[in-house]
């Protein structure tokens, strides 16, 4: 697991727990040696709680804003639902590392 994850693991959880996300998981660069540690952004999947819509649109954007501000960097935070991109949801299965899984 990248080295920036694995410092805030402590926090990423409980972030997750106070967002209601039911799945987290870093995929991109941050799973291999492409990362710049001082200029890459950090690439997301979320996977939130059964909520209503306009809980789930707040859940959404402050988890983002919780994430850039831990990290000090950008984050792409990508929802797995709506991907229909057949490449991009193959990359997603093939380079996802799950960060957190609600119990």
């Amino acid at each position: 697991m990248n080295r920036i994850i694995e410092q805030n693991l402590e926090a990423i959880i409980r972030l997750c727990t106070h967002r209601k996300v039911r799945r987290l998981a870093v995929f991109g660069s941050a799973t291999d040696d492409r990362f710049d540690p001082e200029r890459s952004d950090l690439d997301l999947l979320v996977e939130f709680e059964k909520m209503p819509p306009s809980e789930h649109a707040d859940q959404y954007f402050c988890l983002a804003e919780d994430l850039e501000r831990l990290f000090g960097r950008p984050v792409d935070l990508v929802e797995a639902g709506p991907i229909r991109n057949p490449y991009f949801r193959k990359t997603l299965e093939d380079t996802q590392v799950e960060i957190y899984a609600a119990a």
